[in-house]
């Protein structure tokens, strides 16, 4: 893969995603679609409007995810920082940069201030680069434009300076146990000797809270599941009608995963024109779109230290709802 770039004054971006390619996406989509039972990959959640619903669901009373660990990184950055001393930021699944600014608020004393926040979105960073460097004088941004595991295996040199590979929103909740080994292997090859690793965790609890985090009375977590079905009808031509299906939130107990469905209200068929194929959906069966699983801590550490990831410190807040992992390479 050949990596492009452009700069804009403080700004450097490096395209790592080529070309989409609809065909074989497609091809992955229909599989999906053909098992048992069907599946939709979550990455089909965030098209312009997905991505407004999510913010929405960010500021959700019931939402606690984002709120707790904003207030987590409000509280300890500093002595994150102080731990660390002065590092190269590198946060995968970047967006707005919102809760990162705790965290360059507190590594704005040092000298040199280099963030390298990762999306597969150039629009989003580019409109969090311009107010970043609004509030912070010293600070250099080189985005990566690209997916995670694109983003691991290009880091840019950071020179004479530690990294920090920040993996906030307990993201790793949306990978399986295989995916997540997979992906902490990745981790840890990117990384020198004496780097760092900081990686949010949503904590396993009662049904009830985490149903109702995925539930929410406005039906805004709703909308964000069925708007799916309306982006893959734009981006395949298929005919989902939204009125056919209904969104269902468990929290799968021995699993320790929410697990997000759209339930199929009445037996029909959606035609996808692009990629030649009429797919059949019976009334009562469901898709999976996403699952988030909720961690043990203990377990969690044993995994990150099996990859030569050695937790250095964790911060929670007061109910335990939430934790920040900071480890190191060793």
């Amino acid at each position: 893969m050949t990596a492009s770039t452009t700069q804009a004054g403080q700004l450097k971006l490096v395209y790592l995603l080529e070309k989409e390619d609809l065909e074989e996406t497609g091809k992955q989509l229909l599989q999906g679609l053909r098992e048992t039972p069907k599946t939709i990959s979550p990455r089909y959640f965030y098209d312009v409007k997905g991505s407004a619903l999510f913010e929405q669901i960010c500021e959700l009373p019931e939402y606690y995810p984002t709120r707790t660990e904003a207030e987590i990184l409000k509280t300890v950055s500093s002595e994150i920082a102080a731990i660390t001393g002065n590092a190269e930021l590198v946060e995968l699944g970047s967006g707005s940069s919102t809760k990162t600014r705790f965290l360059l608020d507190a590594y704005q004393q040092f000298e040199q201030l280099d963030y390298v926040p990762v999306d597969v979105s150039a629009s989003i960073v580019e409109f969090a680069a311009e107010r970043l460097f609004q509030e912070y004088e010293t600070l250099s941004i080189t985005g990566l434009i690209g997916t995670y595991e694109q983003a691991i295996a290009h880091l840019p040199d950071a020179g004479d300076l530690p990294r920090m590979l920040i993996f906030l929103g307990s993201t790793l909740g949306n990978f399986s146990a295989a995916d997540s080994d997979r992906f902490f292997k990745q981790t840890r090859q990117s990384l020198r000797t004496g780097d760092y690793f900081l990686l949010g965790l949503d904590r396993h609890k009662s049904s009830d809270i985490l149903e109702a985090a995925y539930n929410d009375s406005q039906g805004i977590t709703a909308a964000f599941n069925l708007n799916m079905l309306e982006h893959l009808n734009d981006r395949y031509g298929a005919n989902f009608e939204t009125r056919n299906f209904r969104h269902r939130a468990i929290y799968n107990v021995p699993k320790r995963q929410i697990e997000m469905h759209l339930d199929c209200l009445a037996t029909h068929t959606v035609t996808f024109p692009s990629l030649d194929t009429t797919i059949e959906f019976q009334g009562g069966e469901s898709i999976l779109t996403e699952i988030s699983r909720k961690f043990e801590l203990e377990q969690l550490q044993d995994n990150l230290a099996m990859q030569g990831l050695k937790t250095v410190k964790v911060w929670g807040d007061r109910r335990d709802w939430f934790s920040l992992i900071l480890t190191q390479v060793v």
